[in-house]
């Protein structure tokens, strides 16, 4: 299915989620949909898997038959359920009972049975507990089916899950649901409730029109991005991955074959499961990622704190769209912490260059990081100026991307992007002025796909633009105090243009005719009515 019609599924999908919502907010049944939506997937998934296994063996059910073919199957072979379970956990890693897949809850949901909601919460149990691997553990922690916002009773909460599912199923049956095209159609459902919860959408969503950028830049080669794109990125980290997005760019921008492993790291528990959910969804095995709930700040992840440096996770492409002027607690023992000891602590009021930080700890030294920061990274005094000149001394800071105001859901102020490198070919510091460059919307500005490949194409080629990119040395931004505002690099003011005074003395001539001939005229009607006369 072609992008346009991927779009259309996520379009009429958002519609029956926006009437079915009612008074619901949009962050609570954002979670029902988009576990719902993935209970598709996986179904569609095992069934296909099965099918393939059982051969001929597959039942084959007439049309008014309602039943699922597993559940006949299930109950004609009662012996061999447990050989074909473990051949399904090596081909997908994971087994659904016949009774928890997709197309029997819709059979649920079509005639209304009271059972629906006791079947939907034993399902999602049963994924979580008995699955093969640990992909799946605590996956719908966050998903209350006994909460009072689907109804006040059970009757109520059933009939209402009995809709929605109704719903949801006539919407996708209306369409071809590969993986591709559910996962597209589950990154559309992400924006659009990130566009209805507001400034709370920054805790899991980072715009594709961002996301592509940063994308982009981590996957070109990283001494010189002019030679094109790396073929393989051995691994991608992301630090703050919220659903994961950033992550699935660049996974799209070589392929899926072209990353070897995908990492991020996540707080939020619920945004923890939507990455989860979205990296299965878009096709990644569960052994090719790894999602750890946690703090990324006081790196409670086992896999971040080996001791021995030879043994030290680093990752070829690093990416980050951590929260704004976060507020931290540092404490002693962080400030003796690896990622932070020889650059300083990021001050208690905004946490910026401590996400940056951890980030580049991690970050191979042939690899590349990209991370959305906002302005005051680039000039703010203090701890922060320390850090920004170590960085700049150290020859780390390739790039300064600055982007128009009033790009994301959870803020209006103007961002940055920071892409950095341990090993860097370029003894300068290529700053692009794209603030100016975007189409005004309603409500949030966009960059078009014109806009996005002129930001790439200046950090590929490094090209200076007047007025929009220059490479700025080294030594210049000492002499600068190692303040990198862009303004100090690429003067925004607009020159004025030349003033042609025999044109401008010829209208002035012309309009003091016109002034004449109109006063005359209108003493005229003064004179008649005997009133005073206006000055010639």
């Amino acid at each position: 299915m072609n992008e346009q019609l991927s779009k259309q599924l996520g379009t009429t999908l958002w519609a029956i989620a926006d009437q079915l919502r009612g008074a619901m907010n949009a962050d609570d049944f954002r979670d029902y949909m988009l576990s719902f939506l993935f209970l598709r997937y996986l179904s569609d998934n095992y069934e296909a898997t099965a099918k393939k296994e059982l051969g001929g063996d597959y039942p084959a059910l007439e049309k008014d038959d309602n039943r699922t073919p597993l559940a006949v199957w299930y109950k004609q072979n009662p012996y061999e359920r447990e050989d074909f379970e473990k051949a399904l956990r090596r081909k997908v890693h994971y087994v659904i009972k016949p009774e928890y897949l997709w197309s029997g809850i819709v059979e649920l949901a079509r005639t209304d049975n009271r059972e629906l909601l006791d079947t939907l919460q034993k399902g999602f149990k049963y994924i979580e507990e008995e699955s093969f691997s640990s992909a799946f553990n605590g996956l719908f922690s966050e998903i209350n089916l006994a909460s009072e916002k689907l109804g006040k009773n059970y009757g109520e909460r059933n009939d209402k899950l009995c809709g929605v599912i109704r719903r949801l199923n006539d919407g996708l049956t209306q369409f071809s649901t590969d993986t591709d095209t559910l996962g597209d159609a589950y990154e559309y459902l992400i924006g659009q409730f990130a566009a209805g919860s507001g400034k709370k959408a920054g805790e899991f969503y980072t715009p594709q029109q961002i996301s592509s950028i940063l994308s982009q830049i981590v996957t070109l080669d990283s001494q010189d991005p002019a030679t094109g794109k790396k073929k393989h990125l051995e691994s991608v980290f992301d630090l703050a991955c919220g659903s994961g997005s950033l992550l699935l760019n660049v996974r799209k921008q070589l392929g899926a074959n072209g990353v070897g492993k995908i990492f991020g790291q996540e707080k939020n528990v619920t945004t923890y499961n939507l990455a989860r959910m979205n990296m299965l969804l878009h096709g990644v095995k569960d052994t090719e990622f790894t999602i750890f709930h946690g703090d990324t700040l006081t790196n409670d992840w086992d896999l971040l704190q080996e001791a021995n440096p030879a043994k030290k996770p680093q990752f070829d492409a690093v990416v980050a769209n951590p929260p704004f002027s976060y507020r931290w607690e540092p404490t002693e023992a962080i400030g003796e912490d690896v990622r932070f000891k020889n650059y300083g602590l990021a001050p208690k009021s905004a946490a910026d260059f401590a996400f940056l930080l951890h980030g580049f700890h991690y970050l191979k030294h042939e690899g590349t990081m990209a991370i959305i920061l906002p302005h005051g990274v680039l000039f703010r005094g203090g701890a922060e100026e320390r850090i920004r000149t170590k960085l700049l001394r150290d020859n780390h800071i390739d790039t300064v991307i600055g982007l128009p105001a009033n790009l994301f859901f959870s803020t209006g102020i103007p961002v940055c992007i920071l892409v950095l490198k341990k090993c860097k070919k370029f003894d300068d510091v290529l700053i692009i002025n794209a603030a100016e460059h975007f189409e005004k919307g309603k409500r949030q500005n966009q960059l078009t796909t014109e806009h996005i490949s002129k930001i790439v194409d200046t950090y590929q080629y490094r090209k200076e633009e007047d007025r929009y990119s220059r490479r700025v040395p080294l030594e210049e931004i000492a002499n600068n105090g190692y303040n990198l505002n862009i303004s100090r690099y690429i003067s925004t003011a607009k020159a004025e243009g030349e003033i042609d005074l025999t044109e401008i003395n010829a209208q002035l001539v012309a309009l003091e005719e016109q002034i004449q001939i109109a006063t005359s005229k209108h003493n005229s009607f003064l004179k008649e009515l005997g009133l005073p006369l206006l000055p010639e």
